[in-house]
């Protein structure tokens, strides 16, 4: 049989990190948007004495509210329309936007970094690219 002379290495135990002692990474993540501006708002995670909303919990039963739905079913349209199996972030934006959401109120997360806004309630969706339909892609309400 032929021998092993691959040098070895220091020993990964000796790398070992006992979690129980190490600083919590949950708390250092907490610590960081704290410091970055942003509130709890953002933050979805279970822990003690928090909740899911009764909008959430709808919704991972499977009883969706027909905003959820309508959204739901917005983005498979796009989706199958576009030819995308994963819509970018824009993508989501411009479904939302053509669904008829404006910006109206000021925002309630915490934010930083980021300008707050209010628009029209009846504002263009100012989505469409100018001369849209001379390509043939007119709004068809997908």
């Amino acid at each position: 049989m032929p021998e092993d002379h691959r040098e070895q290495g220091p020993s990964r135990r000796d790398n070992v990190v006992d979690r129980r002692t190490g600083l919590d990474r949950r708390a250092l993540q907490d610590e960081q948007r704290r410091a970055a501006g942003m509130e709890q708002a953002l933050d979805r995670r279970r822990g003690v004495g928090r909740r899911l909303s009764d909008f959430t919990k709808s919704a991972e039963a499977g009883e969706m509210t027909r905003e959820q739905f309508l959204f739901l079913q917005a983005m498979d349209a796009f989706k199958r329309a576009n030819g995308k199996c994963y819509p970018t972030w824009t993508d989501v934006l411009e479904v939302i936007r053509k669904l008829g959401y404006r910006k109206t109120m000021p925002s309630e997360l915490g934010i930083g970094n980021a300008e707050d806004w209010k628009e029209a309630p009846d504002a263009p969706s100012a989505v469409k690219a100018p001369r849209w339909d001379e390509h043939g892609r007119g709004d068809d309400d997908r």
